[in-house]
C-alpha cells in the first residue's frame, strides 16, 4: 500500500547475521480433529480459490489454497456442528462436519443473478457515490468492539518460479473498533522460515511490515492508503456486471485513475452489498507504468549499483459478516519486482507473496499495555523474527492455510537440508 509496504533489498551477509530465539513447541493434548478437502467448481471441476470455510456459531475459519485445498482443525466440542462454505459468485453451502470425508471434493454451484433487479436501482445512482456511502458506513455496521483476533501469515519468495525464501507465523491482532482512528497492534505468538540463499544469487529481498502489510489491506479501516479525500476525484468509477455472496445481491464497482493523472494508483474492483453498501471484497493492482515513481513507494534501500522496480502489485482483502457485524478476514498481496545490476546481462525476477488469514477471534476488553513486550511493529521484517523449518508438530492446534503444491515441495526439501546438516 502506498508509504506503507516497502521493499529492502541487501546483501546476503547481511541477512546471515540475523537470528532468532524463539524455539518450536508441539501440542500436548489432542483436542480437535484435521479435516482436508478441496473445494471445486460443480460445472468445470476447476479449484476455488480464496474459498471461506466456517465452522457456523463459531469463530473459526480457513481460506482455501492456490488448489482450492484446505486443511481445517476442528475442537472437540464442534465436531456436530456444521461448515459453512461461500465463494464469491456461487451459492453458499452448508455441509454437517460429520459427513465430511478426508480428501472429499466440495462441488460449488455458480449463482445466477437477477441482473434486471440490480441494474434498476444502479442507473439511478452515481458509482463513486455508491464508494463514498461505503467508506462512511465503519461505525454503523462494522464491528466496533476490541476484538481479539488469531491469524496465519505467510510469505514466501521466488526467483522466477522457484520458492527461494519461506516465512510462517501465527499472530494475534489487536483489532481496534472501526469507529475509532487508532491503529491496530500484532502480537507475535509463533514463527518459523528458511531461506535458500543459492538461489538468491548475491541478492535478498524482504517485504519490511510483514503481517502489518496485509492488515492495512483493510480498506474500511485504512481508506487513507488507497481512497484519501483528495485521491478520491482522480478516480473513474463504473459498474460491471453483478454477482452474489451469501445468496446476497453484490454491485460490482470497477475504479480506476483518471488519464489525466501521472502519479500511480490503483485499480480494480470493489464488491459492495447491495442492501447494506458494506465492502465484502476488493481486488486491485497498484499501475507500476511509471517506473521512477512505483519504485519510490517499495524500496526503501539497496546497493547503489542495482535497479529494483515493480513489475506488477496487485491486493486482494475479504471480509466476513458475524451477527450483523462486517470484519477483516483475509488479505493477500503479490509483488513482481525486476533486479538489474548494472554491468550485468541478465535481470533477475522476483515474486514477493505474502497473505493473512484470520481463523479466530473473540471480544477482548483487557488493556494493550499488558503484552507491549510481545508486539511487533510496522517496520519489522518477519523472517528476522522466525527460527527454522524443524517441528512437524510446531503449530499444535492453531489453524493455518495449507501449503499449495510448490511450497509443500519446498517444506520438504527444508526438512531434507535439515536432517543431512
Amino acid at each position: 500500500m502506498k508509504k506503507i509496504i516497502k521493499l529492502i533489498v541487501v546483501s546476503v551477509c547481511a541477512l546471515l547475521l540475523f537470528s532468532s530465539n524463539l524455539k518450536a513447541q508441539s501440542e500436548t493434548e489432542n483436542t480437535f480433529i484435521e479435516i482436508e478437502a478441496k473445494v471445486i467448481d460443480n460445472d468445470t471441476k476447476s479449484p476455488l480459490v480464496f474459498t471461506d470455510i466456517v465452522i457456523k456459531d463459531s469463530n473459526i475459519s480457513t481460506v482455501t489454497n492456490n488448489d482450492g485445498e484446505f486443511l481445517l482443525k476442528i475442537p472437540n466440542n464442534l465436531l456436530e456442528g456444521e461448515l459453512t462454505i461461500t465463494h464469491l459468485g456461487y451459492e453458499t453451502k452448508k455441509i454437517k462436519i460429520s459427513s465430511i470425508k478426508n480428501h472429499e471434493k466440495i462441488k460449488l454451484l455458480p449463482a445466477y443473478t437477477k441482473l434486471n433487479e440490480i441494474s434498476i436501482t444502479t442507473t439511478t445512482i452515481d458509482a463513486r457515490k455508491i464508494v463514498e456511502e461505503t467508506l462512511k458506513k465503519k461505525s454503523s455496521i462494522y464491528n466496533n468492539n476490541n476484538t481479539l483476533m488469531t491469524a496465519f501469515y505467510r510469505e514466501t519468495i521466488k526467483k522466477r518460479r522457484r520458492n527461494a525464501s519461506l516465512s510462517e507465523a501465527v499472530v494475534k491482532i489487536h483489532k481496534q473498533p472501526y469507529n475509532n482512528f487508532k491503529n491496530d497492534h500484532i502480537e507475535l505468538i509463533k514463527a518459523r522460515k528458511n531461506t535458500d540463499y543459492s538461489k538468491l544469487d548475491t541478492i535478498a529481498l524482504k517485504l519490511q511490515g510483514g503481517p502489518f502489510s496485509n492488515l492495512y489491506t483493510d480498506i474500511i479501516k485504512y481508506p487513507e492508503f488507497i481512497f484519501t479525500p483528495e485521491d478520491l476525484p482522480k478516480y473513474e468509477f463504473s459498474y460491471v456486471n453483478s454477482t452474489k455472496i451469501n445468496d446476497r445481491d453484490i454491485y460490482v464497482i470497477k475504479f480506476k485513475q483518471k488519464e489525466n493523472i501521472n502519479i500511480p494508483l490503483y485499480y480494480g474492483k470493489l464488491y459492495i452489498d447491495a442492501e447494506t453498501l458494506a465492502l465484502t471484497n476488493a481486488v486491485y493492482s497498484l499501475n507500476v507504468t511509471n517506473r521512477e515513481l512505483s519504485s519510490q513507494m517499495y524500496v526503501r534501500k539497496k546497493p547503489r549499483k542495482v535497479d529494483v522496480y515493480p513489475t506488477e502489485a496487485t491486493y486482494r482483502v475479504n471480509y466476513r459478516t458475524t451477527n450483523g457485524k462486517w470484519h477483516y478476514a483475509y488479505s493477500n498481496i503479490s509483488l513482481t519486482f525486476k533486479v538489474n545490476w548494472k554491468g550485468k546481462l541478465f535481470n533477475n525476477v522476483y515474486t514477493l507473496n505474502s497473505e493473512m488469514a484470520i481463523t479466530d477471534w473473540k471480544i477482548y476488553d483487557t488493556k494493550l499495555a499488558k503484552i507491549r513486550k510481545q508486539l511487533i511493529r510496522p517496520t519489522t521484517i518477519l523472517s528476522e523474527k522466525a527460527s527454522g523449518f524443524s517441528d512437524p508438530l510446531f503449530w499444535g492446534a492453531y489453524n493455518i492455510i495449507e501449503p499449495e503444491k510448490s511450497i509443500e515441495s519446498a517444506i520438504k526439501k527444508i526438512q531434507k537440508q535439515l536432517k543431512r546438516t
